[in-house]
């Protein structure tokens, strides 16, 4: 299997970056434009040929959600599982707690372990798996990016999830959410999927 470097690696896990400092809309539009350029697209040449935009949920408010942040001191790295033998070390940077349709649900958010460079430094992950996961959505589950609060407070807007990019092409290895990340509920937010095969 053809192996990617580091770099991109990281681009396939920060493809949004900023995407908690813009609105759902913006992040529609930024993450197809992203897509359709030849540049950086994580589509297969044949995919890209045909690409006409992601499919994406209805923008919904009720699946933004201000969680309550309870950081995790001196938590030991682990190496998270991926669609390949490649294990990126991570560490869980704080518990997230919120509701949603009236019920309280938790998930992990983690922090990249080992990486030096300054522009990452506050930067966060969210994977999950949701029962949306296999059926509308990408089985392996979607991602969340974020970014470091001072308070105890965190907005995530699930309408920002997108699928990992080995979604979409399978040279690509990605995390598989953990299954603490698991939600017992449907997220019909974010990127849905469309399988291939």
């Amino acid at each position: 299997m053809k192996r990617i470097p580091l770099s991109l690696l990281l681009c396939c896990i920060l493809t949004t970056s900023f995407a908690q400092q813009k609105s759902a809309k913006e992040f529609q539009k930024e993450t197809n434009e992203q897509y359709a350029d030849t540049s950086s697209s994580p589509l297969l040449k044949k995919d890209l040929n045909d690409f006409k935009g992601l499919p994406f949920y209805k923008i919904d408010s009720q699946y933004i959600v201000t969680a309550k942040i309870e950081r995790i001191d001196k938590t030991k790295p682990f190496k998270m599982k991926t669609t390949t033998d490649r294990r990126p070390e991570y560490v869980v940077y704080a518990v997230a707690t919120f509701k949603i349709k009236g019920k309280s649900h938790q998930l992990n958010i983690y922090k990249s372990y080992g990486i030096s460079k300054p522009e990452y430094e506050d930067y966060l992950f969210l994977p999950f798996t949701d029962e949306t996961s296999g059926n509308d959505t990408y089985g392996g589950g979607r991602f969340i990016d974020l970014r470091m609060t001072k308070g105890n407070d965190m907005v995530i807007d699930f309408n920002q999830a997108y699928n990992p990019y080995c979604a979409y092409n399978h040279n690509y290895s990605c995390p598989i959410p953990p299954k603490d990340n698991h939600l017992k509920v449907r997220i019909e937010a974010g990127v849905k999927y469309v399988s291939k095969d």
